[in-house]
């Protein structure tokens, strides 16, 4: 009986996909937070619940950018004899903690809109257009900065979401500005706030479903792990595979785990190479933990039930 592992590809693709964009992140969170400090003065200086619902999702950009940079760090730290994987989970708690986040802000800006319908007070349309026109193109900026890693990370992708909400609302903030300092119309502040909130909520939704798949170790999207205990069996001197897990570390790190039973007179060594080999080329599972039982010498480990 025998056992062996795999690592494929590059010490760059061996990295989290987070780890690559800590750059962009760093200059992003640098962008944002230079631009919160405006926001929030003009805001309570106009009395603008639009402009203030926008410093929100600012707020909520900075600290989840800081946030998955902390996470970031943390995962970097080499595995030990406590941390067997490292830390790399760490950036997935951080985009669960993003999507709290963005559900609280949005929750508390309804609420506060909904409040103001009845009674909408007197709001500056000019600074709101000016302060939101400068709010968009930070925005913008960040926004090209972490598109490419929100394809990758599901960290970087937390907030992406945010600054993509937060662009939005800038947009919104903008159009409620023109109205307001054309036509006098109050109502627009509150009803943009709440279109804002709106546009939020089912993208944080995603975000934390996705999280929370990762977090509850549940096989990867895309991967069909029927198929893969099929292929694995089809290996020429594979007679069965049990044992088999799937799952996600953080994103794009992809892990798998499995038993595989072979006729005695099998080569191990050719069995291992053959299975790592289709599970990074098939299914691009880099690190596969491979156990390989000739028939007359099983464990046991079916009687496992957990």
């Amino acid at each position: 009986m025998g056992h062996g592992h795999g690592h494929g590809g590059t010490g760059e693709a061996a990295a989290s996909a987070s780890g690559r964009y800590v750059r962009r992140l760093a200059l992003s969170l640098l962008v944002l937070l230079a631009f919160l400090v405006v926001e929030v003065v003009v805001g309570f200086m106009t009395s603008s619940l639009a402009l203030l619902s926008d410093a929100g999702h600012m707020l909520t950009d900075v600290l989840g950018i800081g946030m998955a940079l902390a996470a970031i760090t943390a995962a970097r730290r080499t595995s030990g004899s406590r941390s067997t994987f490292g830390l790399y989970r760490v950036e997935v708690l951080a985009a669960l903690a993003n999507a709290v986040l963005l559900f609280g802000v949005a929750g508390y800006i309804l609420y506060e809109a909904i409040g103001r319908l009845a009674s909408p007070p007197e709001v500056p349309g000019l600074p709101m257009m000016l302060t939101a026109a400068a709010g968009l193109v930070a925005n913008l900026v960040v926004f090209a900065l972490l598109r490419r890693g929100a394809d990758e990370s599901l960290n970087v992708r937390g907030a992406y979401l945010e600054v993509l909400a937060d662009t939005v609302g800038s947009v919104g903030v903008l159009i409620g500005g023109a109205l307001t300092w054309g036509f006098g119309w109050g109502l627009a502040d509150p009803i943009v706030a709440v279109a804002v909130g709106l546009f939020v909520l089912p993208r944080t939704y995603k975000l934390a479903r996705q999280a929370l798949r990762i977090l509850v170790q549940q096989a990867p999207e895309g991967v069909d792990v029927e198929r893969m205990h099929g292929d694995l069996v089809d290996i020429e001197p594979v007679t069965e595979v049990h044992d088999l897990h799937v799952w996600t570390l953080t994103s794009g790190m992809e892990v798998a785990s499995a038993h595989l039973t072979t006729v005695s007179e099998a080569d191990h060594c050719d069995v291992l190479a053959s299975a790592q080999r289709l599970l990074s080329e098939r299914y691009h599972i880099e690190h596969a933990t491979l156990q390989i039982e000739p028939h007359d010498r099983t464990t046991g480990c079916h009687s496992l039930r957990w």
